[in-house]
């Protein structure tokens, strides 16, 4: 198979000055500058995480502190397995991990928008029906518990359908 003309490396010159500082490479091709912005981010949210539930925890009614802090600690594990899977074996991530990340093709970005349109246009309908629930007199704990539960599942029913029909 013939390179002519396909820019190989031998055939490519870097001006003086342009690329990567020398000693920002690592061996697969990441800069040192964007993992460590990585993980300052990633502390930096998890340090608000653990503030705002302790806030809560103090000054929230019941076991809302409790409740957010292990909510939060569920969703940062699901987003780190996502991430690894990503990181380690991208041929073997679902459409969701690639949709949800950017990583995919103009498909999963398809999917991901339609299976969000329907949530959006559910959650309006199921945020109505709580609110005449909590008129009521239902208990608001209890009812808006059971309106993220039924968001979560109109989402993840409505991204399964609009997968397996794409």
């Amino acid at each position: 198979m013939s390179t002519e003309g396909r820019g190989t490396p031998a055939d490519h010159h870097t001006p003086e000055g342009h690329g990567a500082p020398e000693g920002h490479r690592t061996t697969d091709g990441r800069s040192i500058l964007r993992k460590l912005s990585v993980a300052a981010i990633l502390t930096a949210v998890a340090a608000l995480i653990v503030a705002v539930g302790l806030l809560l925890r103090e000054h929230g009614p019941g076991n809302m502190g409790v409740g957010f802090l292990q909510g939060a600690a569920v969703g940062l594990l699901a987003f780190l397995l996502m991430v690894w899977r990503l990181s380690k074996r991208p041929d073997r991530a679902t459409t969701f991990e690639r949709a949800w990340s950017q990583t995919g093709d103009e498909r999963d970005d398809a999917v991901l928008t339609r299976a969000l349109a329907v949530l959006g246009l559910a959650a309006f309908p199921l945020t109505s029906v709580a609110a005449v629930a909590v008129a009521l007199g239902a208990e608001p704990s209890m009812v808006f518990a059971l309106l993220l539960f039924a968001e979560i599942v109109v989402g993840g029913v409505a991204f399964a359908v609009v997968n397996r029909r794409s």
